[in-house]
């Protein structure tokens, strides 16, 4: 099955030290934001003056929502255009590692005045409050949702969406607090995600050097937190180099350069630090148990097959353990295909959304 000439697969079945150094610290810088300097933001600025809307330019309504442990985490609501109905749908989005909110733009653009939405930064990421590194990890991402929900959605239906990171968040959650699930949540999607097994992930590297670059990444990350300031200056003098690691790492395709240094925006505002103190975490993340708690829950799970952060072994491994899902596979499509390919993903989840629509309904009725 094809859609804008990207084939769409449905539950296929499971099918020299010196280069791994630098495939490791090249890799790490990629998804940490070794990125462009702050001159691209006035480049795609220009690029954005024939009338398109500036990408990341949306805005809702601000609210602040405080942990328990004190952290202020950066929310927005985009309340629905007109009345629809006594007990709406909730719609929250969960962006990934070292990204922000706004990499929903195109999602966002998509649904903006159908649905009652909800956009947030992670700890330490965006506009929110800096995290203590013990508390940079997966599960406290998913405590860190269920406040957000209790803020801002306190009732009523909920569609919880996460892309990467985001969507291990959305799985903390449901190991924490499976009754939600099957109190409130109606929909969900797991987005270029995991629920495990990223400590097997090579980056892309094949054979003996991409095991090496697995094992040694842990220690090029190490090496990254202890020296902070030195690597923030590197990232901004490996502008060149950092833009076309953002567009191997993130694209599988050739996309348009204002979307490349989107990218790479957000991946650089985000402290060398920052992702440094979440890596590890990675490792460690195991949440296929908690996929049980989305029985019953309409659920997509969408992954694609050049993306190199989180293979699409692991979207397909989701789907094969959640048979329930609509799972979604797009060709020639990296880690952030929500950017790439938004017409497909925006697609995917309007029907996700109806019908978690009507099984609000049902479970109302």
């Amino acid at each position: 099955m094809t859609r804008g000439g990207l084939q769409l697969g449905r539950r296929p079945s499971l099918f020299g030290a010196a280069t791994g150094v630098l495939a490791a610290g090249a890799a790490a810088g990629a998804a940490a934001g070794i990125a462009v300097e702050r001159y691209v933001v006035g480049r795609r600025r220009n690029r954005d003056a024939d009338g398109e809307e500036r990408l990341g330019s949306r805005r809702g309504v601000p609210v602040i929502v405080k942990t328990r442990d004190g952290i202020e985490l950066y929310a927005e609501v985009d309340e629905p255009a007109h009345d629809i109905g006594a007990d709406p749908l909730t719609v929250v989005f969960c962006h990934g590692w070292a990204l922000n909110l706004d990499c929903w733009h195109f999602q966002r653009a998509a649904v903006a005045g159908t649905a009652r939405t909800v956009f947030f930064d992670h700890r330490s990421h965006g506009r929110s409050g800096r995290s203590p590194r013990e508390l940079c990890n997966v599960d406290q991402l998913g405590t860190d949702l269920a406040e957000v929900l209790e803020a801002v959605a306190p009732e009523g239906p909920l569609v919880l969406i996460g892309h990467s990171m985001g969507g291990m968040a959305i799985l903390a959650l449901a190991d924490q607090q499976p009754e939600i699930f099957a109190e409130r949540v109606v929909g969900a999607a797991l987005l270029a995600s995991s629920a495990g097994g990223l400590d097997r992930v090579t980056l892309g590297v094949p054979g003996p050097v991409g095991r090496l670059v697995h094992r040694l990444a842990p220690a090029v990350v190490a090496a990254i937190a202890r020296a902070p300031n030195l690597i923030e200056h590197g990232r901004k003098a490996g502008s060149d180099v950092g833009y076309l690691l953002t567009k191997h790492y993130s694209f599988g395709t050739k996309v348009p350069a204002a979307r490349v240094e989107f990218v790479a925006e957000m991946l650089a505002a985000t402290p060398i630090d920052v992702v440094a103190d979440f890596y590890p975490g990675f490792a460690v993340h195991d949440k296929y148990d908690a996929l049980e708690a989305l029985n019953g829950v309409e659920t997509l799970v969408m992954g694609g097959r050049d993306d190199l952060i989180t293979p699409v072994e692991h979207s397909r491994e989701i789907a094969d353990r959640h048979p329930a899902a609509d799972y979604v596979e797009l060709s020639d499509a990296g880690h952030m295909f929500i950017i790439e390919h938004p017409e497909i993903v925006n697609a995917a989840l309007r029907e996700l959304l109806d019908r978690a629509a009507d099984a609000a309904e049902e479970r109302a009725s």
